[in-house]
């Protein structure tokens, strides 16, 4: 009887086990949120325009497209399972979500910042002219990772000068002031903070080519239990980014809903290097340059404390890409998935 009860109990708990697995796998409803930035713009214009409703009902599911004004606190909440996949960079992905114990996919590689992301000087003219001065930033943000870059490209480190963490919204009133005279940020606020008298950008993104990424990001699991999820988003993704190449009413759509105006947009564009191609983005993902790029912002993370309180090295966190792993092979939190890209390449989605 005894016997009888534990198979009853085992076959009870297997069934329970596969109706879960099967309700996982079924999972037709998803939510993705992102927040304004140049190169994040498309979700917008996508949802607004009925672009990602017509993928998902291809597929047979539905994607939810959610604002949040805040960057960080997006992530934050993608990192607790409020959201299936979010807009953020790969430093972000690889410290909050990754870091977090979420394993998690870049699954579109949008663009990289070429030019964005810049270190402004008051009345001074060289990056070298920093030395000594206090530096406003957010801190530990990817404006903390390009300065530390372009402290090292002239002789300098972190010791030579002192960071003042300064929220993104704060960053122009303080500059506005005597006691500010560096800060490091990212367009908008680097067009508005140049636009001032005696202000000179002496270091960009441009210098760091492909190393601030801009990415979707979504749950490892999620997407692997749902590939129809991940194929709805990126057919999505390129039908909005042949529009948005080809269609200037959709770079001024996208331009307004940030804040700014067609020609503000285009400008910001211009220091974005965009992939509206697939295969573009696809060459930059299997370069294995990624890797090495992930390497640099993994020691960085890592100096800074931000891969976790128990992580005894850099590598700490396996981070998968296509050219080859950096860091723990069994401990992989980060992956740089291009196949779905591929298939866009191809014309199979």
């Amino acid at each position: 009887m005894k016997r009888l009860f534990s198979r009853l109990f085992i076959t009870t708990f297997a069934i329970a086990f596969l109706s879960n697995a099967q309700a996982i796998s079924a999972k037709t409803d998803f939510k993705i949120c992102w927040s304004i930035y140049v190169g994040w713009m498309p979700w917008e214009y996508g949802a607004t325009s009925g672009i990602v409703d017509k993928w998902a009902k291809k597929y047979g599911i539905n994607i939810d497209v959610v604002q949040i004004n805040d960057y960080i606190e997006s992530i934050n909440q993608y990192t607790a399972g409020g959201f299936d996949g979010c807009t953020m960079t790969n430093m972000d992905a690889l410290t909050i979500p990754s870091a977090g114990g979420v394993d998690s996919t870049a699954l579109i590689v949008g663009d990289f910042s070429n030019g964005n992301d810049a270190v402004i000087l008051k009345n001074k003219s060289t990056l070298a002219d920093i030395k000594g001065q206090n530096v406003n930033l957010v801190e530990l943000s990817v404006s903390h990772y390009l300065l530390a870059r372009g402290l090292q490209s002239v002789g300098l480190s972190e010791q030579d000068i002192s960071v003042v963490n300064t929220s993104d919204a704060d960053m122009v009133a303080a500059y506005t002031t005597n006691d500010v005279t560096a800060v490091t940020t990212w367009n908008p606020l680097v067009s508005e903070i140049l636009s001032m008298p005696n202000s000179q950008k002496v270091f960009d993104s441009a210098q760091i080519p492909g190393e601030i990424i801009d990415t979707l990001v979504v749950n490892t699991q999620t997407l692997k239990d749902n590939p129809k999820f991940g194929k709805a988003l990126v057919g999505a993704w390129y039908e909005i980014m042949a529009k948005m190449s080809q269609e200037k009413a959709v770079r001024e759509h996208m331009g307004k809903a940030s804040g700014t105006d067609l020609k503000g947009y285009e400008a910001q564009l211009a220091s974005t290097k965009m992939f509206y191609s697939p295969t573009d983005a696809v060459s930059f993902v299997d370069s294995p340059e990624l890797k090495k790029t992930m390497q640099y912002v993994a020691e960085f993370s890592f100096k800074h404390g931000l891969l976790g309180d128990g992580a005894p090295d850099a590598g700490f966190i396996g981070i998968e890409t296509p050219s080859g792993i950096y860091g723990d092979a069994g401990n992989i939190q980060l992956r740089f998935d291009s196949s779905y890209m591929k298939m866009a390449a191809e014309g199979k989605l």
